[in-house]
């Protein structure tokens, strides 16, 4: 799961890159989130029901980024369809939210401020909010990056086959001549 390991000869050099960059984003993506989670703390120690749930919105993206790296971890076992499906729901529906919730922060600062109950002073608890909306911008771009990244590693995957066999070959030739004895004359080309 980190960053040292070396393409083998069954990995394509462009999926060695690009399992690095969705490892990288992934690291991004939980070291943002829970950032988010410590400057919503610091609006209010023991949070409101907006705060808890914006809490818990920034879990389900931790959350989504440790299914990234597992289902990533997992790319050739059996059971990485079910890892890769968990990481594209959490991904999509937390990617969802969070611009939801930076659109929220940005044009009704002071509203957001107050239903959180903080006990900061405005003037500063709207300066940490915008620091916690301008992570989850970083986030929303992020978790879309992870979703296009993970829908190529698993191309990849189908491509190269998981088990060291080759799936699909890599030639513009779609069938073998071979194949077209069997079909009537009109059919074969």
């Amino acid at each position: 799961m980190g960053f040292n390991q070396q393409p083998s000869s069954a990995v394509t050099e462009s999926h060695y890159h690009t399992h690095k960059v969705f490892l990288f984003c992934n690291y991004i993506l939980l070291g943002a989130a829970s950032s988010c989670i410590f400057l919503t703390l610091s609006l209010r120690l023991l949070p409101s029901i907006c705060g808890f749930f914006l809490i818990l919105l920034h879990v389900f993206t931790i959350a989504g980024a440790v299914t990234g790296c597992a289902a990533a971890a997992a790319a050739a076992s059996a059971g990485a369809s079910r890892w890769y499906a968990a990481h594209m729901v959490t991904t999509v529906l937390t990617a969802i939210f969070q611009g939801s919730v930076s659109v929220l922060i940005f044009t009704r600062t002071s509203d957001f401020l107050g239903s959180l109950q903080s006990y900061v002073r405005e003037e500063d608890g709207a300066v940490i909010l915008k620091l916690a909306g301008g992570l989850s911008i970083l986030i929303f771009c992020l978790e879309w990056v992870v979703m296009i990244l993970a829908f190529f590693l698993k191309y990849y995957a189908y491509v190269e086959g998981g088990d060291g066999r080759t799936v699909m070959k890599r030639t513009a030739k779609v069938q073998q001549e071979e194949d077209l004895k069997d079909w009537p004359w009109p059919f074969q080309v």
